[in-house]
């Protein structure tokens, strides 16, 4: 969380947001910390040498009770320097002490404040009740001449009950302002984690995008490379026709890829602006494979292919274009089969199986990732996928699509 732009402006427990609360180790002190506590300092001695000035006025005072009062109140003022430290034992001891030394009246009102804004309801409500039981205790002992005893006991409750109330609503104000900090902070830290996983998200969604687009191509690529390779003395026609696929799978490729980089540097583009397969372009699909030299059998039997679902027909070009290029990749020269059924209410079934490699082939690595992001774009579109070996040695992709009518 950004700090604040002027923490010397603020009291030490609120210019650091990772500051502990009440009780947390002892903290430097801000401009403003010195600031108030010299301003503390003055008004306690003040108010004790105005006391002072109205004891000495009573010439029936002896001339060494003034001293004392004189000296007791310069300690009291100069103790206020540990209050931050110890609030709730300065304010007992002033407490006490104030009982026969009107001089450290002042000093026990800071104190008394300061316990109100550094700690908890419970010790601030024990601590005022003390002060406020011997509030009547000091005119008693020492009463001041010019002022009646209920007049001095009435002042004394209600300046009590004034600090304290002050600093309980100072306390209230701080405690808002840590809460709302650290609401903050949390949302910070939310945003942060909800951009990351969009982040993530957006990063598996572009490569399971680029796997689709471009293993297909580049299967195509790998196999025909691979056969001008291991038959070097074939003929120039099938040398030429070859060659031929290996160019339009690379332009095809290179187009693919275009597109999607286009994306990339165009976020706000929808949708329409990706390459985007449907079920209707699935014969050109199987076309694409058969001019390569694969066999195809395809059994479509949608009656009307345009009207499937968008991002069902595209699922369903995906499953079928991940099972020829694995058909492709590790059976070449056996004759795979797609299989398309189903409508509207029922769903559309898809399969992509392939028998057993007759004749010994250079094997295509592949990490089986595709069969991964397929069964996960099964899932999310609330279909399922199956694969696995075939009882023949062959191999089969098997998924079921919702097409709500």
């Amino acid at each position: 969380m950004t700090r604040t732009e002027y923490p010397w402006l603020l009291p030490s427990a609120m210019a650091d947001p990772e500051l502990p609360g009440d009780r947390g180790s002892r903290t430097r002190r801000t401009v403003r910390d010195w600031v108030v506590d010299i301003m503390a300092f003055l008004c306690a001695a003040g108010i004790g040498m105005a006391t002072v000035a109205a004891i000495d006025a009573d010439h029936s005072t002896p001339a060494g009770v003034i001293l004392l009062d004189s000296l007791v109140g310069a300690a009291a003022c100069c103790a206020l320097w540990v209050r931050r430290r110890w609030p709730v034992g300065l304010a007992v001891v002033l407490t006490l002490l104030s009982t026969v030394e009107p001089v450290a009246a002042g000093a026990l009102l800071v104190a008394l404040f300061s316990v109100a804004v550094h700690r908890p309801f419970r010790p601030v409500a024990l601590v005022g009740a003390g002060a406020l039981v011997v509030a009547p205790v000091q005119p008693y002992l020492r009463p001041d001449p010019s002022t009646s005893f209920l007049a001095s006991t009435v002042i004394g409750v209600l300046l009590v009950l004034l600090v304290l109330s002050w600093g309980m609503v100072v306390r209230s104000r701080r405690q808002l302002v840590g809460t709302l900090r650290e609401r903050a902070r949390r949302a910070e830290t939310e945003a942060g984690l909800r951009a990351e996983q969009a982040q993530r998200l957006a990063r598996e969604d572009i490569a399971r995008e680029m796997h689709d687009v471009l293993a297909h191509r580049l299967t195509l690529l790998s196999v025909h490379a691979g056969a001008l390779e291991f038959r070097p003395d074939a003929p120039p026609a099938e040398v030429a026709r070859a060659a031929g696929v290996i160019r339009d799978s690379a332009h095809e490729a290179l187009q693919d890829l275009r597109e999607i980089i286009g994306v990339l540097r165009s976020p706000r583009d929808g949708d329409a602006d990706r390459p985007q397969p449907t079920l209707a372009t699935l014969d050109a699909l199987v076309a694409e494979s058969r001019l390569a030299g694969m066999k195809v059998t395809l059994d479509n039997r949608i009656a009307d292919p345009a009207a499937a679902p968008g991002a069902t027909g595209r699922t369903v070009y995906r499953i079928a274009q991940e099972g020829l290029t694995n058909a492709r990749k590790h059976a070449p020269g056996a004759e795979a089969t797609v299989t398309v059924t189903g409508g509207p209410g029922r769903g559309i079934t898809v399969e992509v199986c392939n028998p057993a490699p007759t004749e010994p082939f250079e094997r295509v690595p592949g990490s089986g990732q595709g069969l991964i992001g397929l069964t996960e774009r099964a899932t999310l579109a609330g279909g399922r996928l199956d694969h696995g070996p075939e009882p023949d040695g062959g191999f089969g992709v098997r998924a079921w699509l919702p097409w709500s009518s």
